[in-house]
């Protein structure tokens, strides 16, 4: 049986490039929550001396799978980031009832990632504040990795200068996520515990997946709303020198 805690939703974001640099290896990484780390699997992650978990899922997600695999000396931060269909309230579930098409599904993720950016601009003072004090190997997770995760890896790794493009490469990776709920024949249980209801196989489809127009979701809201990612970052309280100082501890 594969143990490997790169099987999971699991990885380093070391070696994407930025400018003449990449990101440093062993610095920053992103992760599915501990639901299905297996021992074998926690004792691979504890080599890694995480010293911060910036923990984007809600209070109730934090409560029912802790993450109990760490140090005394690593910073658990529990950061409530409520927009997701598991915690963000009904709007969504009741528009997957509507009927089986797998559009509603995608449009209904799109409109959970544009709630996204609100939802984090709190937290980013706090996440940056770790990162300028070297507090790292950081990891960021949520639930499944794709969702929270996903954007607010896009945001911190687009703010110290990687494209886009090499963003989104590494954000289609946590396809790895539906991937391996479908091998482990867990989607009916997840669903039925998280939402209360089966969707349509093809709206499973994209609830569990990533595509590339979900991110896109997510930056075109930081667009309208503050005119970019650089006002985004000043407004939640992270300046230019924070996010230089930043650059300095994660990119080599």
């Amino acid at each position: 049986m594969m143990e490997l805690i790169t099987h999971l939703n699991f990885r380093d974001l070391g070696g994407l490039p930025v400018g003449q640099g990449v990101i440093a290896s062993g610095k920053l990484f992103r992760s599915e929550g501990p639901r299905n780390f297996t021992p074998k699997q926690i004792e691979e992650l504890q080599a890694f001396q995480i010293r911060t978990i910036i923990d984007l899922r809600s209070g109730q997600e934090r409560e029912e799978v802790p993450h109990q695999w760490h140090q005394p000396s690593c910073q658990w931060l529990g950061l409530d980031v409520d927009a997701d269909l598991r915690v963000f309230g009904d709007e969504g579930r009741e528009r997957l009832q509507q009927g089986s098409d797998p559009a509603i599904a995608v449009e209904t993720m799109k409109d959970a990632y544009r709630s996204i950016p609100g939802s984090l601009a709190r937290h980013w003072p706090v996440i940056a504040e770790m990162l300028v004090i070297d507090h790292v190997p950081a990891l960021i997770n949520c639930t499944a990795g794709k969702d929270r995760t996903g954007v607010a890896v896009a945001f911190l790794l687009e703010s110290v200068g990687v494209s886009r493009d090499h963003i989104l490469q590494d954000y289609l990776k946590s396809s790895v996520f539906g991937e391996n709920m479908v091998r482990a024949g867990t989607i009916e249980a997840g669903f039925m515990n998280s939402y209360g209801f089966l969707p349509s196989p093809g709206q499973i489809d994209a609830l569990v997946g990533v595509q590339a127009d979900y991110l896109e979701a997510a930056w075109t809201e930081v667009d309208k709303q503050w005119n970019g990612l650089d006002n985004y970052f000043e407004d939640a309280g992270v300046d230019q020198t924070m996010r230089e100082a930043i650059c300095a501890v994660l990119i080599e």
